[in-house]
């Protein structure tokens, strides 16, 4: 199977991502400093380091294709959670719409990552 073209798709991700390494941090940063930093690491660092062989230029540590859907299904919850967490409804309304259209448009995507690449 071939890889989609998922630049739409890739571009929500990134501004999903962005929400949620903001949001999350400073929705824990209130409660401690050392879990904010900790959901830096874990929103940041694992997707750094593990990923899936062929959705990435460079592959520090394979896994299968459901991990990174995983690491994807956890910046999505992680951005909509905070978002509601912190701010008003005006402002997390449009990153739960956010999500939405990623969990759309990454559909090929996840299904080209569970049968090709992992």
């Amino acid at each position: 199977m071939e890889r989609p073209d998922d630049r739409r798709a890739s571009a929500l991700r990134f501004a999903t991502e962005l929400v949620a390494w903001v949001a999350t941090p400073w929705a824990l940063s209130g409660h401690s400093w050392p879990l904010a930093v900790l959901a830096l690491v874990v929103l940041i660092g694992l997707p750094t380091v593990f990923s899936t062989p062929g959705d990435k230029s460079t592959v520090i540590v394979p896994v299968p294709g459901g991990v990174t859907i995983l690491f994807v299904l956890l910046h999505l919850v992680a951005a909509v959670v905070s978002a509601w967490w912190l701010w008003p409804a005006w402002a997390a309304v449009p990153v739960t719409l956010l999500a939405g259209a990623t969990l759309v448009t990454e559909r090929p995507r996840w299904r080209w990552l569970l049968s090709s690449a992992g």
